[in-house]
């Protein structure tokens, strides 16, 4: 079980700090959300309108307020700028209870590490503070860049979860499964 007062925890990095969305995130929820570059492996993820957005926000604070964790806005250390999103949330995978790993970061952040930097810092998270749930990260095929996200993240191919998912058929990266 998750303590509830972790909700507003902080998780620093040697580059970045990550922090509980808040409304002010809105904005840049929009934005990298609506980039295709961003969604091309999750089109259903793609926002076109703002109040998508505002909606997306809302589900993650919901998420915040029922679990005491979520979706953290990532940033390097002293800087504004949202480069992009990591977390967790609970879901069921094959009968299994687990915590899905998110991240997307704007694609102006891509190729420095800092998607692989945020997820292992949210993976590290999630085995301390929900160990009774695996982890694991739906990736596409195709999406190498987020292969590499998830086992620089702790997390191995589990390729007897494989399924389809939202947009297709997903690969299964996971840490903590059960024996």
């Amino acid at each position: 079980m998750t303590d509830r007062s972790l909700a507003d925890e902080e998780l620093q990095t040697a580059r970045l700090s990550l922090r509980r969305p808040t409304a002010t995130d809105i904005d840049a929820i929009h934005v990298i959300h609506s980039d295709p570059l961003t969604c091309l492996h999750n089109p259903s993820d793609a926002l076109a309108r703002h109040e998508e957005a505002e909606e997306l926000y809302q589900r993650w604070n919901d998420q915040w307020q029922r679990c005491g964790y979520g979706y953290w806005v990532v940033r390097r250390h002293g800087s504004p700028l949202q480069l992009g999103f990591c977390g967790v949330k609970p879901m069921a995978l094959s009968d299994m209870k687990v915590l899905n790993l998110f991240y997307r970061f704007d694609s102006e952040a891509w190729g420095q590490g800092l998607a692989s930097e945020a997820a292992t810092a949210v993976a590290t998270w999630a085995s301390r503070h929900v160990p009774d749930l695996p982890l694991i990260a739906r990736v596409r095929p195709a999406n190498v860049a987020s292969h590499r996200v998830a086992i620089r993240a702790g997390l191995t191919r589990a390729e007897h979860l494989d399924g389809t998912g939202y947009d297709g058929f997903d690969w299964i990266f996971a840490a903590n499964l059960p024996d």
